[in-house]
């Protein structure tokens, strides 16, 4: 259990983020080349050490003056290893072998290894209730101007997916379309009660894309070759974004493991990718198919 520092902001870290930390772990510690486990023999106590990418503190390795102590105490910024890795990589002498890249890279690394060894299905069976959960968390506030009515239908998936390079994440894409038949059901339920959180959350992760995508863009004349070249940037910062708003809302629920929410924002996420709102659409139309 980790003790809250009142003293220090960046050290006071969210529930939600550790439960996140612990989640996307898979108890293992996150250096590539090491094998050790995150739990003691006894199967209980957690052993973990939280590693600032980013340093917590002045003076501290890869300390960044231009982050809050909000943006430091942040999941992204964070990544668990065991007690030997973290001494190593905080030690202000080996600074330079472990940049903020390298931490970042075997982060996300880690991750993705982690997500392909959990059982969605299972997940979702057992916590049937996590989409909706989701869908409530992310639909419950409006965080855009105006409305995009594009129709979005009239393109193949695997166009979409090649038209944006996306490399990493197009196993995610390609797994979790096939929930479209589940998170369709859910939504005309939730419409036929007259709710907008449809509409309200896809127009919330499309708000959440541009603002994204703005950070990767550095000459809107080849604003598509710059998305091509940051597209899994992209759809991994959105989703980290979406987290945000999952962890500060009133409609997160403890009962719920966050395995199951992390697996239900993925279907979320890859039904909006269908949809458009994140990332772009291939500029030939052809009927849209999901296979």
């Amino acid at each position: 259990m980790v003790k809250k520092n009142k003293n220090n902001k960046a050290r006071n870290y969210k529930r939600t983020t550790i439960r996140r930390l612990d989640m996307s772990s898979g108890l293992e510690c996150a250096a590539p080349d090491c094998k050790n486990l995150l739990i003691a023999k006894d199967e209980k106590s957690i052993i973990s050490k939280i590693c600032h990418i980013e340093a917590a503190n002045e003076g501290g390795p890869r300390y960044n003056s231009k982050m809050t102590d909000d943006e430091r105490r942040a999941y992204e910024n964070l990544i668990l290893l065991c007690d030997a890795c973290h001494t190593i990589i905080d030690n202000k002498e080996n600074e330079e072998d472990y940049p903020v890249d390298l931490l970042k890279k075997w982060k996300k690394e880690h991750e993705k290894k982690v997500l392909s060894r959990t059982e969605s299905y299972n997940e979702l069976k057992k916590y049937p209730s996590a989409i909706a959960t989701v869908i409530n968390c992310i639909g419950a506030s409006n965080l855009f101007n105006s409305k995009d009515n594009r129709n979005t239908n009239s393109y193949n998936l695997d166009d979409k997916i090649t038209h944006n390079n996306l490399i990493d994440n197009k196993s995610i894409i390609n797994e979790y379309k096939n929930y479209q038949g589940k998170i369709q059901k859910l939504y005309t339920e939730i419409e036929s009660e007259g709710s907008l959180k449809r509409s309200i959350l896809l127009q919330n992760i499309k708000t959440i894309y541009i603002k994204v995508k703005n950070k990767y863009i550095t000459n809107k004349n080849i604003e598509i070759l710059e998305i091509r070249k940051n597209a899994d940037f992209i759809f991994d910062d959105v989703k980290n974004e979406l987290w945000k708003i999952i962890e500060n809302s009133k409609n997160i629920k403890e009962d719920i493991p966050l395995e199951a929410i992390d697996t239900g924002l993925l279907i979320v996420m890859v039904d909006a990718f269908i949809e458009c709102k994140i990332l772009e659409e291939p500029k030939k139309k052809i009927n849209y198919v999901v296979k």
